[in-house]
């Protein structure tokens, strides 16, 4: 019997949130692998704000998500069928293989993982690309000082629950800003940070202000606008602001105005964007002290788990409206 394959394309490009008729799930024959590459049966899809912006026609830092195209986005799963020397079947990999439940691939981009170590799941995770986003923006480039303080936002999230728990395992005063008393207090008392601001009280600039009495001297930011905006505002001489994302504005249909952007001069503030895979050199260091603070149990990891590849559009849509707690995967196979 022929076995199928299941993919979500993009059907239309959003306009402010996206809505499930953005996409569109189509059956299609799985094809087999041709000299060179390998075939791999998902297990898992990792869900994040990046593909938010792919799917806009703008010119952006990647290549965006083409219409009627399968979705970008990463997976783990195994290889069921090979013909490269590189990889046998029955191996585990992770690599963006997109959002479907069977994929060809070359293998270039493709890393073995083993399921021994860690659930399959936490590759997409602490493990993966988001652990070394955490990793790469503030221990790389913001390089905190014991003693500093580090506002990480969205920190409930994928990025930002690693982020504070390595600010925290550094010796710093480690202070996230999340959406809802809930989410606070998964930060504070799941993930060991020292305080949390529910940026949803309408006290922002107050609440952070008591959360983080000695000013701010690293922001992680993943949020931007009114978030970005009042942090500044409350930023220490010599501050640094990394630049991990902007999700307030991936679906906001006019730009917010920054107000405190003074502040980067006044206070001679180094503020920098980066993408992860701008520096793949560094992914190797960064995967292993990772993989032995997570075995040491000192990274907590937490996730939301969707259901099923049709799933997959619902589960995306409530991340980006914040509904997540920890890591949004969806799982595509019971293994």
């Amino acid at each position: 019997m022929t076995m199928r394959n299941l993919q979500v394309l993009l059907a239309s490009r959003p306009s402010g949130f996206p809505t499930e008729a953005d996409f569109r799930i189509v059956e299609s024959p799985v094809a087999q692998p041709a000299d060179g590459q390998v075939l791999v049966r998902n297990h898992w899809l990792s869900l994040d704000p990046y593909m938010r912006m792919r799917m806009n026609a703008a010119k952006s830092y990647a290549k965006r998500a083409e219409l009627g195209e399968v979705m970008i986005g990463g997976t783990v799963g195994e290889v069921i069928a090979s013909r490269s020397p590189q990889f046998r079947a029955g191996e585990f990999v992770t690599g963006s293989l997109g959002w479907q439940l069977y994929a060809l691939s070359d293998g270039a981009a493709l890393r073995k993982v083993d399921p021994a170590v860690a659930p399959l799941s936490h590759y997409l995770g602490v493990l993966g690309m988001p652990g070394v986003t955490a990793w790469m923006g503030l221990l790389d480039m913001a390089r905190p000082e014991a003693g500093e303080t580090v506002v990480v936002s969205a920190a409930a999230g994928a990025v930002g629950s690693v982020v504070g728990q390595l600010a925290r395992m550094h010796g710093c005063r480690a202070v996230g800003i999340a959406g809802g008393a809930v989410k606070c207090a998964h930060v504070v008392q799941e993930l060991g940070f020292h305080a949390c601001v529910d940026y949803k009280a309408g006290r922002l600039r107050e609440d952070l202000e008591r959360a983080a009495p000695d000013g701010v001297d690293v922001d992680f930011e993943n949020v931007g606008g009114e978030v970005l905006d009042t942090v500044l505002a409350l930023t220490n001489p010599f501050a640094r602001v990394t630049i991990c994302g902007l999700v307030s504005q991936y679906n906001a249909t006019a730009a917010y105005p920054v107000r405190n952007l003074g502040a980067v001069l006044v206070n001679r503030i180094r503020m920098q964007g980066f993408i992860v895979s701008d520096r793949l050199e560094v992914w190797p260091e960064a995967l292993r002290q990772l993989a032995g603070w997570h075995a040491e149990g000192k990274l907590r990891y937490f996730e939301s788990v969707a259901h099923g590849l049709e799933n997959a559009p619902r589960a995306f849509i409530g991340m980006l409206r914040g509904e997540n707690l920890g890591k949004q995967v969806v799982r595509l196979s019971e293994y």
